[in-house]
C-alpha cells in the first residue's frame, strides 16, 4: 500500500534519526482526552499533535468546524517536532486512522510526500507488547517550508460548481443517518450536499481496524467514476481525510477535500441541500 505501514514496519525503524512518529490521538467532544492518553503512554518516541490546537484554525463564521490551520502556524509546530523534508513522518491515533489522516492529509497539503499512516492504532500497538513510554521527547528543531498544493483542496464554489455541472463526483464520508438526514447530533443542519455518494469512512476498515486492500477499496469505490475529479467531505473535513487517502489506495489520481466540509456548507445562506438516499 502506498500510504499505510504496519506495526511491525514501524517497529523495526523505531529508533532511525531520520523517522518522526506522530501521535494524534483525539477525542471529539474530550479537547483533552488525546493529550491525557499521550500522557498516559505512547509510542516511543512519538510526539504529541493535537487536532483543534495544532491540525485545525480557530473557528470562524465559514470554514467548518475545523478550518484548515494557518500554513506558517503549521509550518512552526512541524519544525518545532523536528520535521522538514528529509525526515519520514509516521501518523498513528487510536480513532481508526481519522485523525492521523487529518495530518497525513496536511503534511501532503504542504508539500511533504513521506507521511504515512499507521495501520490499527494504539491501542493493538499496546497489546501487541510493543515498546511505549511516558517520556515526552525532545526533538532537535527543522526548518519546515510550506509549499502549499492547491489542487488538492476544494472550495465551496468548486463545491458548487460540481453540483451545476457535474464537474466533479462528491463523496460524504459521514455515517448513512447523517447523510440522510435522519439524525444530527452535532451540526444545526440534517442532511447532505446534492449529489454525493455515501461512502462511510469506518466501511474502510477490516475487524481490525486495518486498511482493506486495494483491490477491496476499489470495489468499495466501484460506483465513484475514475474519470473526473472526486471531492470528499465529511462533517468538519476530519474523517474525510481517509476516504482521501484509500481512493488513492484504490487508484484514484485526481482527489480533492472539501476542507470545510458539511459545517462549512450550511454556513452558507442559500445553498442546496438534500435529504434521503440520494
Amino acid at each position: 500500500m502506498k500510504h499505510i505501514v504496519s506495526m511491525k514496519w514501524l517497529l523495526a525503524r523505531l529508533y532511525e534519526p531520520d523517522l518522526v512518529i506522530a501521535d494524534c490521538r483525539f477525542q471529539l467532544g474530550q479537547p483533552d482526552a488525546g493529550r491525557t492518553a499521550f500522557e498516559q503512554g505512547h509510542i516511543s518516541g512519538a510526539v504529541y499533535f493535537d487536532l483543534e490546537q495544532d491540525l485545525s484554525a480557530p473557528v470562524g463564521v465559514h470554514g467548518g468546524r475545523h478550518p484548515l490551520p494557518d500554513p506558517d502556524k503549521l509550518g512552526a509546530v512541524l519544525s518545532k517536532a523536528g520535521i522538514d523534508r528529509t525526515v519520514t513522518v509516521i501518523a498513528y491515533d487510536d480513532q481508526g486512522g481519522a485523525m492521523a489522516s487529518r495530518l497525513w492529509w496536511l503534511l501532503r497539503y504542504m508539500g511533504h510526500e513521506r507521511v504515512y499512516v499507521m495501520d490499527q492504532g494504539f491501542s493493538h500497538w499496546q497489546q501487541a507488547g510493543f515498546p511505549v513510554s511516558t517520556d515526552n521527547p525532545i526533538r532537535v528543531p527543522r526548518r519546515f517550508v510550506p509549499e502549499l498544493q492547491p489542487d488538492m483542496l476544494a472550495t465551496v464554489e468548486n463545491v458548487r460548481q460540481a453540483i451545476q455541472e457535474g464537474s466533479a463526483q462528491l463523496v460524504d464520508s459521514r455515517e448513512p443517518a447523517r447523510f440522510e438526514g435522519r439524525e444530527e447530533p452535532i451540526d444545526r443542519v440534517a442532511g447532505h450536499i446534492p449529489g454525493a455518494r455515501n461512502k462511510f469512512w469506518k466501511e474502510l476498515l477490516d475487524d481490525d481496524l486495518r486498511m482493506k486492500k486495494p483491490e477491496l477499496l476499489q470495489e468499495h469505490f466501484q460506483d465513484v467514476p475514475k474519470d473526473q475529479p472526486v471531492i470528499v467531505y465529511c462533517g468538519s473535513g476530519v474523517t474525510a481525510c481517509p476516504n482521501v487517502l484509500a481512493l488513492s489506495e484504490a487508484g484514484y489520481d485526481n482527489v480533492k477535500l472539501y476542507a470545510g466540509s458539511w459545517s462549512d456548507w450550511i454556513s452558507y445562506e442559500g445553498n442546496p441541500v438534500a435529504t434521503g438516499e440520494d
